[in-house]
């Protein structure tokens, strides 16, 4: 009989099954409902989720980014502008959030009072 050396691959080996494994996160539930994505440069925008896949690339239908203050490149204002359909790329994207259900809170880690030292 005639037999392989002891480093070649096996048959058998090649037949045995990785686990899949998942998505880093599960965007289902939100498709067709309005989501906020913030880029890792600071950009934002908020647009109807369309379909994602396993490397968090994007899409959105109906996309409204949000424009930067010209004083404060730092900070977002209220006005948008309107992009429509877009792809977006999951190595920029930092934060996904749905629309519905949230809103926006002070921040509790600065206040009006000195600090006492």
């Amino acid at each position: 009989a005639h037999s392989l050396p002891p480093s070649a691959p096996r048959r058998h080996a090649m037949a045995q099954r990785k686990p899949k494994k998942g998505n880093i996160i599960d965007l289902n539930k939100y498709i067709d409902k309005p989501i906020r994505v913030k880029f890792t440069g600071g950009r934002e925008v908020v647009g109807i989720l369309k379909g994602y896949d396993q490397l968090v690339n994007v899409v959105l239908d109906d996309t409204e980014e949000y424009l930067r203050d010209p004083i404060d490149p730092y900070k977002i204002t209220d006005k948008t502008r309107s992009l429509g359909l877009t792809v977006i790329r999951g190595t920029s994207v930092l934060l996904i959030s749905p629309v519905d259900g949230t809103k926006e809170i002070p921040n509790p880690f600065t206040s009006e009072q000195k600090a006492v030292i």
